[in-house]
């Protein structure tokens, strides 16, 4: 009655290696299952950056002193608006010179045009028959000396004078004639091509000194707000030597690195947010405006050590900052909706171009 007692213990501690084995079953079981599902899918993709910073150094267009610097560091600036001024005296006065010699050549080229005016042909139609007459008196005279010196009752010398002064006449009734016919034919042709050359000549001189009298001035290219100041009034300014540094604020856009796996989920002209630490809670709106054709490895200043080896795709995020709240070179995350988010018809918008109010 007592021998049984050792098959109870055995059969005790079979029990818990038994329900072990089971559950490593299950659990190796549960993990290839996990395995063999697809990576769930968030609403949202995360990608992280900073605001780049985009600026323009300003210089004018022309040689000569800078009369006066109309803004300071940290002014902002709209578009159009006049930030510094060149001495203009002397690009004034070869402004007025080129007005005058357009004025010149046109005056030159209307006379021509119009031909010879109705006073000019009677006073030729005059000067012809002056011509005529003195010719006929010049003639009659040499007739008489001419009998006179046959009969011996003349000299031969006022023979022969007479006969040049009759030739005289003659060449000037010629020259009478020929000019009354230049009055009533006009000018050539010819000469009225090469004063409308001479006009458009001055004109383009004239544009070209109106137009480095505009570049005296220095406009803003875009709104933003001046960085740096380089240069100040009396110094020589010239195209090679900025005078002020703009920074581009409105728009703004985030440089940010898109993961391969989402790069069949986005696409430019999309819909997307950005978020700072500045501004814990809020979200800017922005869009998409470019994705680069290229992979690249992560930038390590910008990611996690886990991701570091991945393939991604430069992105620019771009965002309205008409309040400057948005400064460049803060990091951001870009946060782009999955659900319901697909690129704008607009084309600018996808360039990066979205105009900003």
């Amino acid at each position: 009655m007592i021998a049984p007692a050792p098959v109870v213990r055995g059969r005790r501690r079979l029990r818990p290696i038994l329900a072990v084995v089971v559950v490593m079953l299950l659990g190796g079981a549960g993990v290839a299952w996990w395995l063999t599902q697809p990576p769930a899918v968030t609403a949202f993709v995360h990608v992280y950056g900073t605001i780049d910073v985009r600026q323009s150094q300003l210089a004018f267009n022309n040689n000569d002193r800078i009369a006066r610097i109309l803004v300071q560091e940290g002014d902002g600036v709209k578009r159009g608006q006049l930030l510094a001024e060149l001495d203009t005296t002397r690009l004034q006065a070869n402004a007025d010179k080129a007005a005058a010699d357009v004025e010149a050549a046109r005056y030159t080229l209307t006379r021509l045009r119009n031909g010879s005016r109705p006073e000019e042909i009677v006073q030729a139609r005059a000067a012809l028959a002056a011509a005529r007459a003195t010719e006929a008196n010049d003639r009659l005279t040499y007739t008489r000396y001419a009998k006179l010196a046959r009969a011996n009752a003349e000299s031969q010398l006022n023979r022969d004078t007479a006969e040049q002064a009759l030739k005289v006449a003659t060449a000037n009734r010629e020259s009478a004639g020929q000019a009354l016919a230049l009055a009533l034919e006009g000018p050539r042709w010819e000469d009225i091509k090469v004063a409308e050359a001479q006009l458009q000549a001055a004109e383009a001189a004239l544009a070209f000194a109106r137009r480095q009298l505009a570049d005296a001035q220095l406009d803003a290219p875009a709104d933003g707000v001046i960085e740096d100041r380089i240069l100040e009034p009396g110094d020589m300014a010239s195209p090679d030597r900025p005078v002020l540094t703009l920074d581009l604020t409105n728009p703004i856009y985030a440089r940010v690195y898109l993961p391969e796996r989402e790069l069949g989920q986005v696409r430019p002209g999309m819909r997307a947010y950005l978020e700072t630490d500045a501004f814990p809670g809020e979200r800017f709106p922005a869009w998409i405006g470019f994705i680069s054709s290229t992979a690249e490895f992560t930038p390590k200043t910008v990611e996690t050590t886990e991701v570091r080896a991945e393939l991604v795709y430069r992105m620019h995020v771009y965002a309205c900052n008409p309040d400057g709240r948005l400064r460049l070179g803060a990091p951001v995350t870009v946060v782009i909706p999955r659900k319901g988010n697909t690129p704008g018809d607009n084309a600018p918008a996808a360039r990066g171009a979205q105009p900003c109010g």
